[in-house]
């Protein structure tokens, strides 16, 4: 109670305090509308006042200004004059104001356009779209904030071609995740997931972000790794004025929370940290030689007494979601008119989940009788799991301004735990009628640490442009003491018999990866066929170094009889169980340590391009580009046939890319565009693909195996799009891309081996695709609804995949009677639809509440061999409904509801057969939760 009261008067001497003497601030950017670029030196005023500054190479602006109403003025020679009537400034408020600036018809001349100001920043990122060089599409921080969405992971869906993974990596264009880069700023960083190209995208509150831009389409400063497309998320650099705000957030999903029979198990007490305090680790070094129980039983013992003894999955009660962010920034001049400035966050999440009916790693087969379509059962496993997922990050920027130059200096860090404790139960019923229940305890700890050091320089006339960028990363993936521990029931009696079921098992692996990079960027505006145009030219390089080492013991029963367990897991290290030497009788640990499991593995990746971009005729502009990649991937390890490779290059590819992109202006006042593009890219196998590693999921029981032999995918792409920016947010395009793939990867089945997929280069592929979007104020229907907006946009896809010679024989192999074989199958990770649509009621007192939706097509997940078929993740038909009010004047207060899975939808993929009911590969049903957020913004 005194803590409540103390809370309450600390608000209202805050607002107090700001409520008096202060005057308003008028910030934003001013745009160069004949390129996608900052206008630097552009003069700014308040018509009719002593109000004005000009705005720096950065192209923003910031002036102090009374309360009141104004007239803007924007003015640079040989541009046209820029007019904005009735913006209001208001007491301790900043008043964001964009424009952009084209080149007059005359440029001894003066055009005045008057516009009136409209609150929308929607409006602002169509200005960027509008101006931009590449097929470009965007989410600004106001319209994330306004989405009523906590992190940039749950609003990027209103992107058009965009759907998300697991609620945080980004796919584009129906594209899987090899197809999609994520930068910060411009430049790589590994996510915690380092084997993914997209950096997952739930880390990041909305409060750090300035905007989030997803380019479709390709210019030689780009990195060549991305065909889908690349999402660039660019944080504050220097905010406008001091701002702070704070928010908390409550979930509730009636399926997993309070639930008494959630499953987990005793960890460490920094779990809610995100990290472990030292209970997991690993008693043993890695690689150490355990001997014989003959040779030292005694040691053996001493051995296995040090693992921790408990195995088995508990039944609790599970907590609901709970997490809290900050954010703040400031700025300070200086009399010489430098600035310094600084924007910070801090974000927790603790997530639950628990599935009772959860399926994962079944394996079907077709039969050798080709007239029999129903398929053989090898393994069907299902059973019951509960996640426990903490999620810490923090990040910190500094900006330092003058004049002509900018540095700047970014630290993130991501801190993530997450702990599963499954109970499964497996079925091999036509092999060896097995059942085999099954205790599986992980937790996995991921960090990630980045700095971006940053500078950009400028020229006194801003015809020169010089940035430079380093990026180093440090990130590490430890699975610690993964533990598996099956009995096989026969009769309704437990018991450890490892022909049929396997050992009891403990499983480590560490990961660490450096990761270097690097670029330097400049840019020299000129003068080609009498018009102005901007050269860019600059190199960059690449250091990416992985260790990966893996250990795992195994517990044996030496003269001891497993049904004395009665089932208990706890029972088999208990201490009256352990091998004793003297009776020569118990339980002993055995190393399984496999040195083809551990590698080193080092990528370089050394660049260089230059583009021009010039105006062809007064409204057809181009951008012609070529960029060089040299990429070398060495591999230091051992295969399975004692094969050692010492620093041995796997991959050494030196590779041009061309891209030429064309924008041609339809009407004179440039809303009415045809955009056309062509590129060349590739795709790059991973560390853990290329490689001869054989790494074991123990939830799913697959293992995944590395190929030595793989190489990298390339991709030439076409685009053409059609848009018309329309009043206001208004906003209509449809796009056309075609891409064609050389040699690209994809996931299989091994015929040969249960439960084992390795990485192919397949048949070569075509992707044909369509993409339209309309952004529309309901008002044109009747007055009464101008405050509701829809938005819809549609993607349709068709992939085809031609056939290697060796997939095409063992299609046929096991073809079915009746069954014929197409020509070409889907390409894996290609979705053959995308829908994403809103509709959205917003009042002038900040009240918003919206409707979303969002599909995607079924999708091949993994490609079948021989008698195994494909497998295909199945559309998941996401309703979510978010309301958000937003409460106060100079300290807001704003509360959010959101409801996801309206509809209770499931998550599934499923194996397909011919002439048989289709048969489950994975399933989980999420159903509905229910989430209540608080925030305040002084």
């Amino acid at each position: 109670m005194q803590n409540s009261k103390l809370l309450v008067l600390a608000t209202f001497f805050l607002g107090f305090f700001y409520s008096f003497g202060q005057n308003g601030t008028l910030s934003g950017k001013v745009i160069d509308g004949d390129f996608n670029d900052v206008l630097a030196f552009a003069n700014v005023s308040a018509k009719g006042t002593n109000y004005g500054t000009a705005s720096d190479f950065d192209g923003k602006y910031s002036i102090e200004m009374e309360p009141g109403t104004y007239t803007i003025v924007f003015t640079f020679v040989g541009y046209s004059t820029k007019e904005i009537t009735d913006v209001v400034i208001k007491s301790g408020e900043v008043t964001n104001l964009d424009v952009t600036l084209t080149t007059a018809a005359d440029a001894l001349e003066s055009v005045v356009i008057t516009v009136t100001k409209r609150q929308n920043s929607e409006k602002a990122v169509l200005d960027v779209q509008k101006n931009a060089t590449v097929v470009l599409d965007g989410l600004s921080s106001e319209s994330i904030k306004k989405s009523g969405s906590s992190s940039v992971a749950s609003a990027v869906k209103a992107v058009p071609g965009v759907s998300v993974q697991d609620g945080k990596f980004v796919y584009v264009r129906g594209l899987g995740d090899r197809y999609t880069k994520t930068l910060l700023n411009g430049m790589e960083v590994p996510g915690l997931d380092p084997d993914r190209n997209a950096l997952q995208l739930d880390i990041f509150p909305t409060g750090v972000i300035e905007n989030l831009q997803v380019k479709k389409s390709a210019t030689a400063d780009l990195t060549s790794d991305f065909t889908g497309g690349i999402v660039d998320i660019l944080t504050k650099d220097i905010p406008s004025s001091e701002e702070y705000s704070i928010s908390l957030s409550l979930g509730y999903n009636p399926s997993m929370h309070f639930n008494d029979d959630y499953l987990s198990y005793n960890g460490s007490d920094t779990d809610f940290l995100g990290f472990d305090d030292g209970q997991r680790d690993s008693p043993i070094a890695i690689g150490t030689t355990i001997p014989l129980l003959q040779q030292d039983g005694q040691f053996v013992r001493t051995l296995t007494q040090s693992f921790n003894p408990e195995l088995a999955a508990m039944r609790e009660k599970s907590f609901m979601d709970f997490g809290f962010s900050f954010a703040g920034g400031n700025k300070y001049k200086f009399e010489s008119g430098n600035a310094l400035g600084f924007t910070a966050s801090l974000a927790y999440k603790n997530e639950t989940e628990f599935y009772d009916n959860f399926i994962d790693g079944q394996v079907f087969r077709k039969r050798a009788d080709t007239s029999n379509n129903d398929p053989r059962v090898d393994r069907t496993q299902q059973g019951s799991i509960g996640t426990n997922n903490v999620l810490l990050n923090g990040l910190l920027g500094v900006t330092y301004k003058t004049q002509y130059s900018k540095y700047r200096i970014n630290l993130l860090h991501i801190q993530n735990g997450e702990s599963n404790a499954a109970l499964i139960f497996q079925e091999n019923a036509e092999r060896s009628s097995n059942q085999i229940k099954k205790d599986v305890l992980t937790y996995t700890e991921r960090s990630l640490t980045n700095v971006l050091i940053s500078g950009e320089h400028t020229n006194e006339d801003g015809s020169w442009n010089t940035e430079w960028k380093i990026a180093p990363t440090l990130s590490r993936v430890d699975d610690k003491d993964f533990r598996t521990t099956p009995f096989r029931i026969d009769g309704g009696v437990p018991t450890i018999e490892p022909s049929e079921a396997g050992d009891p098992t403990r499983l480590f692996r560490e990961l660490e990866e450096i990761n270097l990079a690097s670029r330097l960027d400049l840019t020299k505006k000129h003068k080609l066929f009498s018009e102005a145009a901007k050269l860019r030219f600059g190199a960059g390089f690449t250091y990416k170094n992985r260790d990966f080492a893996v250990d795992q013991y195994s517990f044996i029963l030496q003269n001891f009889q497993s049904s004395q367990f009665n089932g208990d897991p706890n029972q088999i290290l208990d201490p009256a169980n352990i091998y004793d030497p003297a009776t020569g009788s118990g339980v002993a640990v055995r190393s399984d340590f496999n040195i083809t499991n551990n590698f080193d593995s080092q990528i370089t990746i050394g660049s260089a391009y230059v583009s021009d971009e010039f105006q062809i005729t007064n409204r057809l502009k181009s951008i012609v580009g070529l960029r060089f990649e040299k990429f070398d991937l060495t591999y230091s390890g051992q295969n399975q046939q004692g094969q050692i490779s010492d620093n041995a290059k796997f991959i050494d590819k030196a590779d041009l890319f061309p891209s030429l992109n064309l924008i041609y202006d339809l009407n004179e006042a440039r809303s009415f565009k045809l955009r056309g593009s062509y590129s060349r890219t590739t795709a790059r196998p991973s560390f853990k693909e290329a490689s001869d590693a054989e790494i074991f999921d123990p939830v799913s029981n697959f293992f995944f195996i590395g190929n030595r032999d793989i190489q990298p995918t390339y991709i030439n792409n076409i685009d053409l799009r059609i848009e018309n920016y329309g009043n206001g947010s208004d906003f209509f395009a449809f796009s056309t891309f075609y891409k064609d793939f050389t040699d690209p990867i994809e996931l299989s089945f091994i015929r040969e081996a249960e439960g084992q997929f390795t990485p192919l280069n397949l048949g070569n592929a075509t992707v044909l695709g369509a993409e339209v979007e309309v952004r529309k104020n309901l008002g044109f229907i009747t007055p009464g609804l101008k405050n509701f907006n829809t938005t819809l946009n549609v993607s349709v896809i068709d992939s085809q995949q031609n056939y290697s010679e060796d997939e095409e024989a063992n299609r046929r192999d096991t073809l079915r009677d009746g069954e014929t074989l197409d020509d070409t199958r889907p390409l894996q990770g290609q979705s053959p639809y995308l829908i994403n649509a809103g509709l959205v009621y917003e009042t002038e007192n900040d009240l918003r509440i919206g409707t979303f939706f969002n599909v995607q097509g079924r999708t091949l997940q993994i490609v079948g061999s021989g008698d195994i078929p494909d497998v295909y993740t199945l559309p998941f038909n996401s309703l979510n409904l978010t309301a958000n009010k937003t409460f106060g004047d100079k300290i807001k207060h704003s509360f959010g509801i959101k409801v996801e899975n309206i509809l209770g939808d499931d998550v599934e993929s499923e194996y397909e057969f011919f002439g048989a009911e289709n048969r489950t590969f994975s399933f989980r049903s999420p159903e509905t939760a229910f989430s209540l957020s608080y925030g305040i913004k002084f």
